[in-house]
């Protein structure tokens, strides 16, 4: 059975209201959203054709205390901001039933970047992190199915690091979300 968001079309909150009310990590959120810049111009020039399109609908499952928010959503941000396509964000707390039809990994991992049509039909998703990011963590919990095992967390914490060596010190990754997000929408 195919998903659908068509009973949160219009129930989030606008990218500046979750902004406005984020309670943790607004500074580096900020910070992430003021270093973006457009490393391709044929990127900026697909985002911006996207004023064409009327028929998509973009649902962001997220919470200010994520790490990957902070890094991830900026971005998402900015490639939509001039897209024209409508960004609802739907706060993970608020929206567990939602969550609950996109978990990663099987687990309520977010950011969840959810692609739809007007009628709430989803075409795609993107998230929590970039794929190549996002490798370390599929590999961990292939190797570590056992949450109850000794070692999980310290397993689990050496993945955290090796996710941060993933992104980097600077914004590189940045434009790897925007290839991403641009090759997922050229596919709908």
């Amino acid at each position: 059975m195919s998903k659908s968001v068509a009973d949160k079309l219009g129930k989030g909150i606008s990218p500046q209201q979750f902004i406005d009310g984020m309670t943790k990590n607004k500074e580096q959120f900020l910070d992430w959203s003021e270093k973006f810049v457009w490393t391709d111009e044929e990127d900026k020039a697909y985002f911006e054709s996207l004023n064409n399109r009327d028929d998509l609908r973009v649902l962001i499952l997220m919470a200010d205390w994520c790490g990957d928010v902070v890094r991830n959503i900026p971005v998402v941000f900015r490639a939509l901001e001039n897209s024209g396509i409508q960004v609802e964000v739907l706060i993970l707390e608020e929206h567990l039933d939602t969550m609950d039809q996109f978990l990663t990994l099987g687990g309520r991992s977010v950011p969840v970047v959810i692609i739809a049509d007007t009628g709430g039909a989803v075409l795609g998703q993107w998230g929590p992190r970039p794929s190549h990011v996002q490798e370390a963590m599929i590999a961990f919990k292939k190797e570590n199915p056992d949450r109850e095992a000794a070692d999980y967390q310290e397993n689990l914490a050496v993945t955290r690091q090796e996710i941060g060596r993933r992104y980097g010190e600077g914004t590189g990754y940045q434009s790897v979300i925007v290839k991403e997000l641009r090759t997922l929408l050229e596919s709908l």
